[in-house]
């Protein structure tokens, strides 16, 4: 008897929360149908004779209204195996309810819009295209801002270069896949990172690559008909699950993709392509020889894959644009949070096991106070009441403030790299001390076997379904491995605040022909808890720069700067700050087979004897930016 209640108050529940969510689905609908005009389906023409599939909901009003555009390779269709979807509904009502047209768009070869997509690839004509067709409409008023994050951000930036008359602000968030070169960082689109392969897209692409050959929509549908069918036909595909952890062990790693079974004609060509390939420079990717001519408000977060190029790339707007009117609107905010993960912080956020304190902000409220400057002209003081640059500094656990990043008031401290010889893991003798060293070289070595790395365990990453977990995590059971070189300072005598760009150079050696060396940033507490920070890579053939690979000679010596990291950290008394050194960080990188070869298409690897050299003549260092206080 007692189990036939269970079941039967489970069913009561279960009913009640399935009417619940039925209802509150009706509600943001009708909502909605409240106060927008809603206009689906609607086939963009692009000059080129491809139509885009669009959505446009605008207030109902007999005025002209500015635009609030999002282009996406994502599905926003309201409709999804046969249910409802309520997700670009909700964003609508957010964005109508204070006096917007929200325009949402697939972007070429994606779901119900024609063409062949290409990631990074697609024209940026297509925005500038769109821009114009919004602009011309009876309702538009001809003031346009652009919002989205990650792949729904990326093409904002060389699109913004186009310079579009109707392109009034923009809002990038987790833009990184956006930048291909910006100053020291060779990105092309989060493909790499000092010349290493970030095997994010490798994932990614799994997931979200449709095939060429999925069904099509004739010609000349109306867009009667392309909503009757949307309502049951959405075309998102979906793949099988697959262990991403296990996927991306496969070698060659151009054959990633095949192994599981997964679309790859976009990827073969990507993987193909080296840093500085002349293919990164034709499709929608941003390079800092391209003149961004618009007002711009960047979101960044301290565990995204691309931090500190998106630092660097607002800086470069900032600093050089051409018009001074652009440079004096650039405004920044980071958030110790995940990628685009912004909206989610709580009272005590936690990002991977650290508790990093109320990280909350008033996102929604800047963001529209935003555009309620460029896009109606609204006096609204948002220039008196927003700070240039938001940071939020972990530790502390607090938003600050500041004119220039980084601060005006960090200055570079440098902390060199010194042991015995025996720097090996957690228990060995590495330290870091500001103390220049003497004239004596007693190199730590270490053997790195690509078949077995040393794996990812968080860290600044997005997107690779369960093989990284992203952000904060204890790091003493990796620091137990003898292939990690493990610096660490003294407990400090007083807090110190770390914030800004970390700059470091080693002086390495191989009996390899190429390898790797990675460096990754940790906040020791005294408790012993190891807690990572950020994290870089450079490959040794790129150490002269990326356009040409200069191969390693063995028993020399080679300089290497590494792309710098960039954190916001206080470290507090007590505390102690480290650096590791290894040469795989696997599978945030790619793996260095460390043959000299192509890398891409190898199966097998050789051990590398790999040596950090430290002394007066080999002075390998990290630079931290310390805050005055």
């Amino acid at each position: 008897m007692r189990t036939l209640q269970n079941t039967f108050l489970l069913f009561i529940i279960t009913f009640s929360l399935g009417v619940f969510q039925i209802h509150a689905q009706n509600d943001i609908f009708e909502k909605l149908q409240e106060i927008a005009i809603i206009d689906q389906k609607v086939m963009m023409p692009m000059r080129d004779g491809i139509r885009l599939a669009t959505d446009i909901y605008r207030p109902k009003t007999d005025k002209k209204v500015p635009v609030i555009f999002s282009r996406t390779p994502y599905n926003f269709n309201s409709w999804g195996d046969g249910e409802q979807k309520t997700r670009t509904a909700e964003k609508a009502y957010e964005v109508v309810q204070r006096g917007y047209a929200y325009v949402v768009q697939n972007e070429r070869g994606r779901y119900y819009s024609e063409g062949e997509w290409d990631i990074l690839g697609i024209p940026l004509t297509d925005g500038y295209d769109a821009f114009s067709w919004m602009k011309d409409q009876p309702w538009s008023n001809g003031k346009i801002g652009t919002l989205g994050c990650s792949s729904t951000a990326e093409w904002q930036m060389a699109v913004a270069a186009l310079d579009h008359p109707s392109h009034a602000a923009m809002v990038p968030q987790s833009f990184g896949a956006g930048v291909g070169r910006v100053g020291d960082y060779y990105e092309q689109g989060n493909w790499y990172r000092g010349g290493a392969e970030q095997l994010l897209f490798f994932a990614w692409l799994y997931g979200v690559e449709h095939d060429k050959y999925k069904p099509r929509i004739p010609e000349g549908a109306t867009q009667e008909d392309l909503i009757r069918i949307s309502r049951f036909y959405d075309l998102a595909p979906e793949n099988p699950p697959v262990d991403m952890s296990e996927a991306l062990a496969h070698l060659p790693i151009q054959d990633i993709l095949q192994n599981i079974k997964g679309k790859r004609e976009v990827f073969d060509k990507m993987v193909r392509r080296n840093p500085n390939h002349e293919d990164w420079y034709t499709g929608g990717l941003y390079h800092d020889d391209m003149e961004i001519g618009v007002p711009s408000f960047w979101f960044a977060s301290w565990y995204d894959v691309s931090i500190s190029p998106n630092l660097a790339l607002y800086n470069h707007v900032r600093n050089n644009s051409k018009d001074q009117f652009i440079r004096d609107n650039q405004y920044l905010v980071i958030a110790p949070t995940l990628h685009c993960r912004y909206t989610r912080a709580t009272a005590n956020t936690i990002v991977g096991e650290r508790n990093v304190g109320d990280a909350r902000l008033n996102y929604n409220e800047q963001i529209y106070s935003w555009f309620d400057l460029w896009l109606k002209g609204e006096n609204n003081k948002f220039k008196d009441n927003t700070p240039r640059v938001q940071y939020y500094t972990m530790g502390t656990n607090v938003w600050q403030s500041s004119e220039t990043w980084p601060p005006e008031s960090s200055e570079l401290k440098t902390y060199y790299l010194t042991s015995g010889g025996k720097a090996n893991s957690l228990y060995g003798d590495g330290r870091l001390s500001i103390k220049e060293p003497d004239s004596g070289n007693t190199p730590d070595s270490f053997k790195y076997d690509p078949m077995n790395p040393v794996k990812s365990y968080g860290g600044n990453v997005c997107c690779t379904g369960n093989a990284v977990k992203g952000g904060a995590y204890d790091q003493q059971a990796m620091e137990t491995r003898q292939d990690i070189l493990v610096y660490t300072t003294e407990p400090l005598e007083e807090g110190l605040e770390v914030t800004g760009f970390i700059k470091s150079k080693l002086y390495v050696s191989s009996d390899a022909k190429d390898t790797d060396f990675t460096i990754k940033l940790i906040d020791v507490y005294p408790d012993g808890r190891a807690y990572n920070l950020d994290e870089t890579i450079q490959r040794v053939r790129y150490r002269e720069g990326y356009d040409k690979e200069v191969f390693m000679e063995k028993e020399n010596v080679y300089e290497i700067n590494l792309t710098p990291m960039a954190t916001s950290n206080f470290f507090e008394k007590g505390h102690r700050i480290r650096i590791e050194v290894s040469s795989s960080n696997f599978p945030r990188f790619a793996r260095n087979l460390n043959t000299g070869g192509d890398n891409f298409d190898e199966k097998e690897g050789v051990v590398a004897r790999n040596s950090v050299h430290h002394s007066k003549q080999y002075p390998s260092q990290i630079r931290l930016p310390i805050v005055k206080r």
